[in-house]
């Protein structure tokens, strides 16, 4: 398919998923992970990309992690919600950890946030594809992090329930450069669509 028709403002929307100040910011429970996220300069071109989905009606949706105070309902059961369990930041609802990061420019008045308490995919267990079929959206761009572990499930629950996913290259990390490239090259490149965030901003400026 025509990445033009592919990602049509009118049924598409873009997906932005953990990009929040707990987990990318200075202050993050994953480190490694920010440190990847400012080492590629992610952050400026997510920024710009959420700017021009923006002016052309394509919805931004942010799908933030967040905790009660008390964890009470969170997962337990691997050992990365362990070591999140144990880090010095935590992703507790209202605080400013949950809160996009700034750089990505959230209009409050526009943008969407679902947030979700457990798992590992921003769309299993969450309003994300309710909210996108009664909206009529039928592609998804996917951008944020990680290529480790949110960025994949988030795609398979989206192709498995019938939405034509887009993922730009350069609009994701992992905590590990090289492993980034594997899993787009080797996973991601069977399952959806794979573009950069310069061809997918041409096709909207257009």
């Amino acid at each position: 398919m025509d990445l033009a028709d592919l990602v049509d403002p009118a049924h598409t929307a873009l997906c932005v998923v953990e990009c929040q100040n707990g987990v990318i910011g200075p202050e993050s429970s994953v480190p490694a992970v920010a440190a990847a996220v400012a080492d590629a300069d992610l952050l400026a071109r997510l920024g710009a990309l959420a700017a021009v989905a923006r002016s052309v009606g394509v919805r931004v949706v942010h799908c933030t992690f967040r905790s009660r105070a008390d964890l009470w309902g969170g997962n337990r059961n691997s050992r990365l919600f362990a070591a999140a369990r144990k880090s010095d930041v935590q992703q507790v609802e209202g605080t400013t950890a949950v809160e996009p990061a700034a750089e990505l420019g959230f209009d409050v008045n526009v943008d969407v946030v679902v947030p979700r308490s457990h798992g590992l995919s921003a769309a299993s267990g969450t309003q994300l594809i309710p909210f996108f079929r009664n909206e009529s959206v039928a592609s998804v761009v996917v951008v944020g992090v990680s290529l480790n572990v949110a960025i994949p499930n988030t795609v398979f629950d989206l192709v498995n329930a019938g939405f034509q996913v887009v993922v730009p290259t350069d609009g994701s990390v992992a905590a590990d450069a090289d492993y980034g490239h594997q899993v787009l090259e080797h996973t991601l490149a069977h399952v959806s669509t794979l573009t950069d965030v310069a061809a997918l901003t041409g096709v909207w400026q257009r």
